[in-house]
């Protein structure tokens, strides 16, 4: 039997930024048009921001919001594996 996926974006990742002139809109913005996912959450002031997003390629998620400032408190997560059961 076909394993179901849960969604179409595997993995839900999740970090803070802490940063200088930080701005939601051009993180929204960036997202929108760079990297493929959904459920974003870019969340914070200009000095530090969380964000939330379901993607396939958490690694560029992670590298642009590096570019941004230092990043921290970094979980990836593994929905599908989640969804039965098993550690994310």
């Amino acid at each position: 039997m076909a394993e179901e996926q849960v969604t179409e974006f595997r993995y839900d990742t999740q970090l803070l930024i802490e940063g200088k002139n930080l701005s939601e809109a051009e993180i929204r913005a960036y997202f929108d048009t760079c990297l493929k996912g959904d459920c974003l959450i870019a969340a914070g002031d200009s000095n530090l921001m969380k964000i939330h997003f379901h993607t396939n390629e958490p690694w560029q998620v992670l590298e642009y919001c590096a570019s941004l400032g230092e990043i921290f408190d970094i979980v990836v997560e593994d929905m599908i594996r989640q969804s039965r059961g098993e550690q994310g």
